[in-house]
């Protein structure tokens, strides 16, 4: 048996073991080419350039005992979430697969906020939302890995908490685990690799490890796919306008009460009763909102649902699940955001309280929080 067969040559980019038998399997490459130095799966090379999404996964389970490992080693954890979908990307019940290792969690996307943002006040609010889910962090660092913004502080806080261990990177789908990684090598190793960077969910499929210079390693673990985000049930060909890449421009609607806004055919909101005030939409500008009144919004969107009301096209709604309705009740005087998983919110502001209903696909978390801005 020969030393490639025993130990298959891994992926470059995603760290897939390769394969050249079944083009429809993880990791294949042309036979020709799995041999060279740093080469890349057919998958990965799609993405990089075609930025082509591709239709392969690996089994889920695989995920969780690979998180389970954590427990047992003695290393730094970095758990990178997603700003715009911060409830949504959090990994529930980190903390029984990490143990007694330190958890650094990395905040990104905050270019997605605006400028104005008081920026210690959302450290500490997402302080409070990690207590709330039952995870305890050593520390909390906001950054974009995408604008560069915050970074030095991500590797000053690495430096500080790694104290010469290994570095385990974990992560939701799409949150920019990758991107960020990519950084921390140009810093940490003399490496010329890149991990595959894409928009499209689960672009990491195994375990990425990645020598630094003291022969400790970062590794890289794939993204874990929650279903409850809306971003993993869309369309891929729809994920561009779902997923904000500028700063969000937030929508504020005056509504009177038995008012309806739509965000495309992906979710719906009612004003059911409360007074008349003020609702503020933050959402992907590639996506519009329509308002009409409460009684008509059956009939809109039987109407217009795929077409005015999109994405996605009516085709592809038959492939989603069917909406179910979530009742909230906002307290009088108090700020609340009903978060929609992968969407974004919807920042309500009236002083007197409301009643809302919420109708999403199956399944997407939709929830009240503590407003975030």
């Amino acid at each position: 048996m020969t030393q490639q067969q025993i130990k298959p040559p891994r992926c470059a980019g995603c760290g897939i073991p390769l394969q050249s038998e079944d083009p429809k399997k993880p990791g294949f490459v042309p036979a020709s080419s799995i041999d060279k130095e740093e080469a890349v799966c057919q998958r990965c090379f799609r993405i990089k350039n075609y930025n082509e999404a591709s239709s392969v996964t690996v089994d889920q389970d695989e995920f969780l005992k690979l998180l389970g490992g954590i427990a047992s080693t003695d290393s730094l954890v970095v758990h990178i979430v997603d700003l715009f979908d911060f409830q949504g990307s959090l990994i529930s019940g980190l903390q029984r697969f990490v143990g007694n290792n330190p958890v650094l969690l990395v905040v990104n996307k905050i270019d997605l906020l605006p400028p104005v943002t008081n920026w210690n006040r959302l450290r500490n609010w997402v302080q409070k939302q990690a207590r709330e889910e039952g995870l305890k962090v050593a520390d909390v660092v906001l950054c974009s890995a995408r604008r560069n913004i915050g970074f030095d502080r991500v590797v000053e806080a690495v430096n500080s908490y790694r104290q010469g261990r290994d570095v385990y990177v974990v992560g939701a789908t799409n949150v920019g685990k990758s991107t960020l990684i990519n950084r921390l090598i140009s810093d940490y190793s003399d490496l010329k690799r890149e991990l595959t960077v894409s928009r499209y969910p689960g672009t990491t499929l195994d375990a990425v490890h990645i020598p630094l210079d003291d022969g400790k390693s970062i590794i890289d673990t794939p993204g874990i796919v929650y279903a409850w985000r809306m971003s993993e049930i869309v369309p891929r060909k729809d994920l561009a306008a779902l997923l904000p890449d500028k700063p969000l421009k937030p929508l504020t609607y005056q509504l009177n009460e038995k008012q309806t806004l739509f965000i495309g055919a992906l979710a719906r909101f009612d004003f059911v009763e409360g007074e008349r005030q003020s609702f503020t939409v933050y959402l992907s500008g590639g996506l519009d909102v329509h308002r009409t009144k409460l009684e008509r919004a059956d009939e809109l969107y039987e109407q217009h649902r795929g077409v005015m009301l999109s994405p996605p096209n009516q085709e592809d709604l038959e492939t989603m699940p069917a909406w179910t309705r979530h009742r909230l009740r906002i307290p009088p005087n108090s700020q609340q955001d009903v978060f929609i998983s992968g969407l974004g919110w919807i920042q309500t502001n009236g002083k007197s309280g409301s009643t809302v209903d919420v109708h999403a696909p199956r399944g997407i978390k939709v929830m009240l929080r503590e407003s975030i801005l």
